[in-house]
């Protein structure tokens, strides 16, 4: 009881609404720039507004009386009118868009409100109709949505591919070159990974927002697919773009949204003619320095193959010396001095490596080039080629020429691990993958294997299990583990898990180089 007394005393000592007179009401709805009129419940104009005669033409007199439809302009669908006087019969407010007409004839367009006024009773007594004349705003609602739509149909007929990020890299707007290159790639967001490509390449990110300004121009980007599609090349260009925020509170105090556009154009058929001419150029430079190497090699091997003689001569001749004055010992010195001497002109002959700049180098493109030169060669074997790459690869520096040797070497070593008599599997699997901050090659082969004791002589030179196991020749990994080392990285032998052997060259990423998320691959070195 206590609490009711309290809730009575406090609706008590709230101050009565104040009742606003009839005259302020009238005057408020006179002055109103809103045309309002007021008809009884079968729509004869009772009331209007001088807004009313404004925006219809109508006056006072010429209205009062008439029924509603004076205004129409018999353009609307009849559908419209049922629906509304179906929904303020009963006793609901209606909002819709009608075409009327002014006295002069002339149509336009309004945006009207009509309320029932419902009696004590609780019958509808009259109807109250506010609308306003919005032509020019259709107008321009029509003009921006023609505008819309000649720019979406520009913007989809273009031959590029246009997709518009936000600062979190979210795609917002696109066209359907992009659709198209989604569906290509198959997968939800290319242009993500095209701005990571291009970022990696830059290392020090894009230009500052500057609305109108070029974060990037003409960066190509290569896109390596997997099961010997052609890669694709594009030439990337992004501008800075700001919209106004469509937030309430930043009506007054807009701040501008920062926005991405990114325009990239596909050169792949430029690009590939060029490739020919480079794949036949390096042809020639790779049969030479073939050529070289197996010079090389074999000196080397004869350097080797002589160095223990005399080796054994030089020991014997110092034996000799130690023992006191020996007639032999002075011809056994000089045959040694002369072996001596013709060791050192052999060594004099092994050809010198050309030297050659440090460079970006792409190893989607190395492996690729790789396998182009090794085609013949595997089709003779009978070898089918598995290539998974990663779409796109950080560069790393390096030497692409001995890069590529060394990659030949693991292509060569798989393709003899299987080129053996009355083997049937022959199937040689290569991708590529960053991982953490390393890049990685995998060279696998379907052939006998490596057993785990050989996997470190396989690096010793001039080893071969071939005779042993019918395997790897082995002469090119020392050379292949040389490179590796000179780039910062090594080369691994492992078993594969189809049962033959596993290659996996791991090299350094830059420390500047944001390596991609690698796709998840269970397979490790057995």
């Amino acid at each position: 009881m206590p609490e009711q007394k309290k809730t009575a005393e406090k609706k008590s000592a709230r101050p009565a609404a104040r009742k606003i007179p009839a005259a302020l009401f009238r005057a408020a709805v006179e002055q109103a720039d809103i045309a309002i009129s007021i008809t009884d419940p079968r729509a004869r104009i009772e009331y209007v507004n001088p807004a009313f005669t404004r925006a219809s033409g109508y006056s006072v007199a010429d209205a009062v009386g008439q029924h509603q439809s004076i205004l129409s302009n018999h353009s609307t669908p009849p559908e419209v009118y049922k629906s509304m006087w179906r929904q303020i019969t009963g006793k609901e407010t209606w909002s819709g868009r009608l075409v009327n007409r002014r006295k002069d004839g002339a149509p336009y367009l309004a945006d009207l409100t009509v309320t029932p006024v419902l009696d004590e009773a609780g019958q509808i007594s009259h109807y109250l109709g506010l609308h306003r004349d919005i032509t020019a705003l259709h107008k321009l609602e029509c003009a921006v949505r023609n505008q819309k739509a000649l720019i979406e149909s520009v913007v989809d007929g273009a031959p590029l591919v246009l997709a518009l990020l936000d600062i979190s890299d979210r795609v917002v707007l696109d066209n359907l070159a992009y659709k198209a290159l989604m569906s290509d790639l198959g997968m939800a967001e290319p242009a993500k990974v095209l701005l990571d490509a291009i970022r990696n390449e830059l290392g020090s990110g894009f230009g500052p927002f500057k609305p109108g300004s070029h974060a990037f121009l003409d960066r190509q980007v290569r896109l390596d697919r997997p099961h010997w599609r052609s890669p694709r090349w594009f030439s990337c260009s992004a501008v800075w773009v700001a919209a106004d925020s469509d937030e309430a509170d930043h009506f007054y105090a807009s701040k501008g949204e920062a926005f991405l556009l990114l325009v990239a154009t596909d050169v792949s058929r430029q690009v590939q003619e060029q490739e020919k001419a480079r794949i036949a150029a390096l042809q020639a430079v790779m049969a030479e320095e073939s050529r070289q190497q197996a010079l090389r090699e074999s000196l080397s091997a004869a350097v080797y193959q002589m160095e223990g003689p005399l080796n054994i001569l030089g020991s014997v001749v110092n034996m000799m010396g130690r023992r006191g004055c020996d007639p032999a010992q002075a011809a056994l010195a000089d045959a040694l001095k002369a072996g001596q001497a013709a060791l050192e002109t052999l060594r004099g002959t092994i050809p010198a490596r050309a030297p050659e700049a440090s460079t970006s180098v792409n190893l989607n493109e190395v492996v690729r080039d790789v396998l182009d030169l090794s085609a013949v060669r595997l089709l003779t074997a009978g070898v089918s080629v598995s290539w998974q790459p990663q779409l796109v690869l950080p560069g790393i520096q390096g030497s692409p020429t001995r890069l590529r040797a060394l990659l030949k070497a693991l292509v060569d070593n798989a393709i003899e691990a299987m080129n053996v008599k009355g083997w049937q599997q022959r199937e040689l699997s290569i991708s590529t993958r960053t991982r953490h901050n390393s890049l990685e090659v995998r060279v696998e082969d379907s052939g006998p294997g490596l057993p785990e004791a050989l996997r470190l002589k396989a690096f010793e030179p001039f080893f071969s299990t071939k005779k042993q196991l019918g395997s790897h020749l082995g002469t090119g990994l020392p050379a292949a583990q040389q490179v590796a080392v000179d780039h910062g990285g090594s080369i691994e032998l492992g078993n594969a898990a189809s049962g033959g052997c596993t290659a996996l060259l791991v090299l350094p990423l830059p420390p500047q180089t944001r390596a991609p998320a690698p796709m998840h691959d269970s397979r490790e070195i057995g």
